[in-house]
């Protein structure tokens, strides 16, 4: 089963599920990693050289550096987000990660580490947040009611798309 999508700027796709695979522009797929705790949102630097993942189960961001060919490397903890639970990411100029947070309804903006910058409170779960607009500064967030994986047939007709204007632009990839 496959869950997330990314692409850098190389043009190399990032999926993730059971396994990270990468598909190269050439077509050729690779599997670089597994044994994550419910791999979400990814998000690759601007300058290419890192991937960051949401590792929802797990309540942390983890990070790759990223080869020219597209191999990763240097699995780390790029942040501990304590009770956090990311889902969508996106990165920003200050290359600070915003993560939507479906059971503690909000938004969270965090440094490497985890230290957290900012936080957008919302009435229901985020699921997915990127920076847009025409300066990059518009927080859309993806957002709907969660009852809980029992009772995902109860969110239908919750779901809004909701923005706020932050300080901060969006850069990397997406």
């Amino acid at each position: 089963m496959w869950n997330e999508i990314v692409v850098d700027g190389r043009g190399n796709a990032y999926v993730n599920g059971e396994c990270l695979v990468v598909v190269t522009p050439d077509g050729q797929v690779r599997s670089l990693a597994e044994g994550f705790a419910f791999p979400n949102g990814m998000a690759v630097t601007l300058d290419n050289r890192t991937l960051i993942l949401a590792e929802s189960h797990g309540r942390r961001l983890t990070a790759f550096d990223i080869a020219p060919d597209g191999v990763l490397s240097g699995r780390r903890v790029w942040a501990d987000l304590g009770e956090g639970t990311p889902d969508g990411i996106c990165i920003d100029a200050q290359d600070c990660v915003w993560y939507a947070d479906v059971p503690h309804k909000c938004c969270v903006r965090v440094r490497e580490g985890g230290t957290v910058q900012q936080r957008i409170e919302l009435d229901r779960g985020a699921f997915a947040c990127m920076l847009g607009g025409p300066d990059r500064k518009t927080l859309l967030i993806a957002a709907a009611r969660w009852f809980g994986m029992d009772r995902m047939d109860d969110m239908a007709g919750t779901g809004q798309l909701l923005a706020a204007t932050v300080d901060i632009p969006g850069v990397g990839w997406p």
